[in-house]
């Protein structure tokens, strides 16, 4: 285990607290900008490409997609799912497609997850909704060839549980060939002391059975390629889990690496994904092509 059992409350809150680290804005703008700059990229993305939005894969008000398409579809094509973050309790998939321009313009279909967020989301409910999303996804469109999934915070989170998932109660099997985990959380335990759990109300046990780093399994033969990216900007306690998970994946014979970038914080290391020329962007993009 890490240090963080050893931190004084206040300590463990402030390493909890994302935007209290960027040297870009004080902590009190910051959300309130990444939020802007989100939503502003998401309108600019839907209205210059095609669009199926808000497509039902279940039957709660935020079990919906967004799917963004290629700009020239060929016969099947790659799809980026991407899964929100805001700490599991704010953000939704209205602010989620500003990754689209880039990879549409490369062949690649996005498509945004929404999900019930806390206080009315639970922890397994979250998990179960974002599952249950890729096997409608696989199921309703076969030209989708190969998933990679992207998540943001609390959104890579969610797609690290989504590797340790069996999906023999799912009736399908969704090709997942890469996972691009960006600032995420992978051990719950630290947040249920911290003000996180205010809103998601876990116990312990809601924390270990949704915590990836105690899920890691033994890489199938044809695992999926992990890419755990974390930026400078980010809080020591966020970047040692990050270190850690892809440790834990490493030894257990994954195809992982861990991508530390520079000059960025817990908000821009994603926002700039609208970028065609952004170091992330091009690794995806890489990641794609090489499948």
């Amino acid at each position: 285990m890490g240090g963080w059992r050893d931190m004084s409350a206040e300590a463990l809150e402030d390493h909890y607290s994302p935007s209290r680290w960027s040297p870009r804005l004080d902590r009190d703008t910051i959300i309130d900008a990444h939020l802007a700059v989100t939503a502003a990229g998401t309108e600019r993305a839907r209205a210059s490409g095609q669009t199926l939005l808000h497509v039902p894969y279940g039957d709660g008000d935020r079990e919906k997609l967004d799917i963004y398409f290629p700009t020239e579809p060929s016969e099947t094509f790659p799809a980026l799912v991407y899964i929100h973050g805001g700490y599991w309790q704010s953000m939704s998939k209205e602010d989620s497609g500003f990754a689209a321009p880039p990879l549409v313009s490369q062949g690649v279909a996005v498509v945004a997850v929404g999900y019930d967020i806390a206080p009315k989301g639970r922890m397994d409910t979250m998990v179960l909704q974002v599952r249950r999303s890729l096997a409608f996804l696989v199921q309703q469109y076969p030209r989708i060839r190969g998933i990679y999934l992207c998540g943001h915070s609390a959104g890579a989170h969610l797609a690290a549980m989504v590797l340790s998932t069996d999906w023999t109660e799912f009736q399908v099997v969704p090709d997942i060939k890469g996972a691009v985990l960006v600032s995420g959380l992978y051990d719950l335990e630290p947040i249920l002391h911290t003000y996180v759990n205010d809103a998601l109300n876990m116990s312990r046990e809601v924390a270990q059975r949704n915590s990836p780093m105690r899920l890691v399994t033994p890489a199938a033969p044809a695992a999926c390629e992990v890419l755990v990216a974390v930026a400078q900007h980010d809080s020591p306690e966020f970047r040692r889990q990050s270190q850690e998970y892809s440790q834990a994946l490493r030894a257990a014979g994954w195809s992982v690496s861990l991508l530390d970038l520079a000059g960025v914080d817990h908000f821009d290391v994603i926002e700039r994904l609208s970028e065609d020329s952004y170091v992330l962007t091009q690794v995806i993009l890489n990641m794609i092509s090489r499948a």
